[in-house]
């Protein structure tokens, strides 16, 4: 059973406050669109790593889950790649994005490929950047903690991240995730140290996790492995490290930024997965996973403290939701109102970003409401929809990789539709090989296939 004392709510309350407060004192009106959307493109390093940071870390309750579950091989999946694809983007992307002086990955896909391409990318876009699963788990805590009803939970939620967006803008969502930022390192480093000292350290862990818990690979199949790393190709064509590097003052604020970035999340991988396995190894026979932390909080934090790891979590999860919340509207307002009438002014397209807000955050709070699963709507959303944008935006920042206009746009359908009719057909075959074959690798083969086929075709007309 999980209580809190008047101190935890104490201080979850006053974390919530000083979030809206800072939210709200850092906005500011402009009708000029870069300001609201980009913050005027002046972000510095210090912001750039602070807000990149806190955002890369939404879904805190499905790595106590994964770590729970699988031990380190949640490290394996969740964290490495990522370090991986991110340095990457950082060495080959961040500067080339940062020149183009965009809004949007549509923005650039647009330039490169069309209407066309560009608006099947802002379906896909506002899609991948849904803020329902982080909506989703403020509103499971919010629950817990307040015990009030689910939807009205979830109605606050929304409050709680879009507030001060529709006035501030992304000035706001900066400030914001700057604070998280230090409210969720302090909650699990708080975490942490007191596991260490009235716990046990590396020997306890030994002698009360099952032996596949301190594998990095467990015993997890290879497809399921590959699988996760495929997925971690998001970072190529997340809008959040776009957006981040469209607002940045120059390229090299972009690229040492993300690099930077990587050592933080090592960090806080390292806090996050160790807080995981502390809970497993006390409660071995959970019937929630997904509550392993709070769990764990119950069990080693005193009053007050597990107030500040609670603080942690929802700074965790608030400033990815706010980020996405903010991406998904930006979505609406640049990529379908502003391209279908690109006579709008910058106020018009204020105004429809600033209602992008609302319709986004209505739209997550049905899908929260429909599927209270944060892994499954991570896990369906990935498999489906992310194939049929990475080679579109990585050919679009690199010319020799190009195709023809319509032939990436019968890339992303055919893309699009494989990976879906496979996920939902993959059942029939559940006693053959073919069921191994995950949704995301037939999407993802389908799409590289075509890309195949069109350079060819791109480089036998340039030899007539």
């Amino acid at each position: 059973m999980i209580s809190f004392s008047f101190e935890d709510i104490a201080v979850i309350l006053t974390f919530f406050v000083l979030l809206l407060l800072i939210g709200f004192l850092s906005s500011k009106k402009s009708k000029d669109a870069t300001d609201y959307l980009l913050a005027g493109r002046n972000l510095n390093l210090l912001l750039f790593v602070l807000v990149t940071v806190s955002t890369w870390y939404g879904g805190i309750l499905g790595v106590g889950e994964f770590t729970y579950r699988y031990g380190l091989l949640s490290w394996f999946t969740q964290g490495l790649p990522y370090y991986l694809f991110a340095f990457l983007f950082a060495i080959f992307f961040a500067k080339k994005i940062r020149e183009a002086s965009l809004f949007t990955i549509p923005d650039k896909l647009f330039e490169v490929y069309g209407k066309n391409v560009s608006l099947l990318s802002a379906v896909i876009v506002f899609i991948l950047v849904s803020p329902a699963p982080y909506l989703l788990m403020t509103a499971s805590l919010l629950k817990e903690i307040f015990k009030i009803d689910f939807l009205l939970a979830l109605i606050i939620s929304f409050l709680l991240s879009g507030s001060y967006l529709i006035r501030g803008g992304f000035r706001s969502n900066v400030y914001v995730d700057a604070f998280q930022f230090f409210v969720m390192f302090i909650g699990f480093i708080i975490a942490v140290i007191i596991c260490f000292n009235n716990i046990g350290g590396i020997e306890f862990l030994n002698t009360n996790l099952p032996a596949n818990h301190l594998k990095l690979t467990g015993d997890a199949s290879p497809t399921f492995i590959i699988v996760w790393f495929l997925i971690a190709l998001w970072t190529f064509a997340d809008p959040g490290f776009h957006q981040r590097a469209y607002a940045s003052k120059n390229g090299n604020v972009a690229k040492w930024g993300i690099i930077i970035s990587i050592f933080f999340w090592a960090l806080f991988d390292f806090l996050t997965t160790s807080t995981g396995l502390f809970a497993r190894a006390l409660f071995p026979n959970l019937e929630q996973p997904v509550l392993a932390f709070p769990f764990l909080a119950e069990k080693i934090l005193s009053p007050g403290l597990k107030g500040i790891f609670y603080a942690g979590m929802f700074a965790t999860i608030i400033s990815t939701l706010n980020s996405f919340l903010f991406l998904s509207a930006t979505t609406i307002g640049r990529d379908f109102f502003y391209r279908l009438s690109p006579e709008l002014n910058d106020e018009k397209l204020k105004y429809y970003t600033s209602i992008g807000i609302i319709i986004s955050g209505i739209v997550a709070i049905v899908i929260s409401y429909i599927i209270p699963s944060v892994v499954q709507i991570w896990y369906t959303i990935g498999s489906l929809f992310i194939p049929a944008i990475i080679p579109a935006v990585v050919s679009a920042y690199y010319s020799k990789s190009r195709i023809a206009k319509n032939i990436m746009l019968i890339e992303m359908i055919i893309s699009l539709l494989s990976g879906t009719i496979w996920f939902f057909i993959r059942d029939s075959f559940q006693n053959s090989l073919w069921y191994e074959i995950e949704p995301m690798l037939v999407g993802l083969g389908a799409a590289i296939i075509i890309h195949i086929i069109g350079l060819i075709r791109k480089f036998s007309l340039l030899d007539k």
